[in-house]
């Protein structure tokens, strides 16, 4: 079978991790400084945070902020379900914008939903392809909000030469998964020293030294452990992504054309990195989205549905008060259309082949 994702671990991470567990100091240490020291030059800021996982650098992110219980943060409805529980963890009230045709926030529907509770903005890089940062931001400057970027899926993405997470506070997750992974884990990012500084307040309990408590925190801190297997994958990091990238492009040549496909679109000034390569199996095809990914399977090809619904389409969620639900037309459409194909880094060129005939032979291209 091809993989829809693979996890690549090698002698440097085994060496790392040794080392850690023969110093004898597992808990948040020189390991956890070292990632976050080598991950500021990738994130375009001047402090970087780590903690304990993905949704905790959400939360975080948004209770560094001075935010207050009950106000709304305006976010995707097409995307993991991290990003919305984050936000109602945090004791806030989501409120939705639709997307546009590059699976992110349509930055005219965002300001369609800004009202006086509006506190922040909460745009989601999908796949690694970054949000509209520069009108978001037009948006959240004018309005006084704040913005939280969920670049979970998005190290080293950028926007006109800028990275995702220097825009307003960054969060990133180091899952297994992730084009940068230790595991679990997630990483800050900002260029304000006051956030900075109640991240790190947050993730060790409110203490600045023992026993000398500032504010209420939590245990958000990252192990040295997961920090040991990080190191090693941010260094191989700009290969991989580059590797993407051609996988990507291959991807692209050839399946352009295929009835009912859509392939996916990097925005203008936009760097995407490629977590997923996401299509469209639109009504034009002459299979459904399930049955098409049921055909690829049975040629030995994974694929996944990244999301199968809005986020907000869960009974879960459906008579939370804190989850305003309106319409969301377009993220309902690509919700039942979306299939997304392999295109991570060890990928050989057979594989690559491989699957762009079954996909041609199996949609009758």
């Amino acid at each position: 079978m091809i993989p829809i994702s693979q996890v690549s671990l090698g002698p440097e991470e085994e060496e790392m991790v040794l080392g850690v567990l023969r110093s004898g100091r597992l808990a948040q240490g020189p390991m956890v400084e070292r990632l976050e020291d080598e991950f500021r030059a990738w994130s375009d800021t001047e402090h970087v945070v780590a903690v304990s996982n993905g949704t905790v650098s959400l939360v975080a992110a948004l209770q560094a902020l001075g935010l207050r219980r009950g106000d709304e943060v305006i976010t995707s409805p097409f995307t993991f379900v991290a990003t919305l529980n984050a936000i109602l963890e945090a004791g806030m009230v989501a409120r939705f914008a639709d997307i546009g045709p590059d699976f992110c926030l349509d930055a005219q529907n965002v300001a369609a939903q800004v009202n006086p509770r509006t506190a922040a903005i909460m745009p989601v890089h999908l796949y690694g392809q970054p949000a509209d940062m520069v009108a978001i931001m037009e948006i959240a400057d004018g309005q006084g909000l704040s913005v939280v970027e969920d670049a979970a899926q998005a190290h080293g993405a950028r926007i006109g030469g800028r990275a995702v997470g220097s825009f307003g506070v960054g969060s990133f997750s180091l899952y297994a998964t992730k084009n940068l992974m230790s595991g679990e884990g997630g990483l800050l990012t900002t260029n304000d020293s006051v956030v900075a500084d109640r991240l790190r307040l947050l993730r060790n309990q409110g203490m600045r030294a023992r026993y000398q408590y500032e504010l209420a925190g939590h245990n958000y801190r990252m192990t040295e452990l997961q920090a040991a297997v990080a190191l090693p994958q941010l260094a191989q990091l700009a290969e991989r992504t580059e590797q993407r990238r051609r996988n990507a492009a291959r991807l692209t040549e050839g399946l352009t054309g295929v009835p009912g496909l859509v392939t996916p679109v990097v925005a203008p000034s936009r760097d995407h990195v490629w977590h997923q390569y996401t299509v469209l199996v639109t009504d034009d095809a002459h299979l459904s989205r399930d049955a098409f990914a049921q055909a690829l399977e049975a040629q030995g090809i994974v694929t996944g549905v990244y999301y199968p619904r809005p986020v907000y389409d869960y009974d879960c969620y459906r008579d939370n008060p804190a989850v305003v639900i309106e319409d969301m037309p377009r993220a309902e459409l690509v919700a039942r259309q979306c299939l997304s194909l392999p295109v991570h880094p060890f990928l050989t060129h057979e594989q690559l082949d491989q699957i762009i005939s079954a996909t041609r032979e199996v949609l009758g291209a």
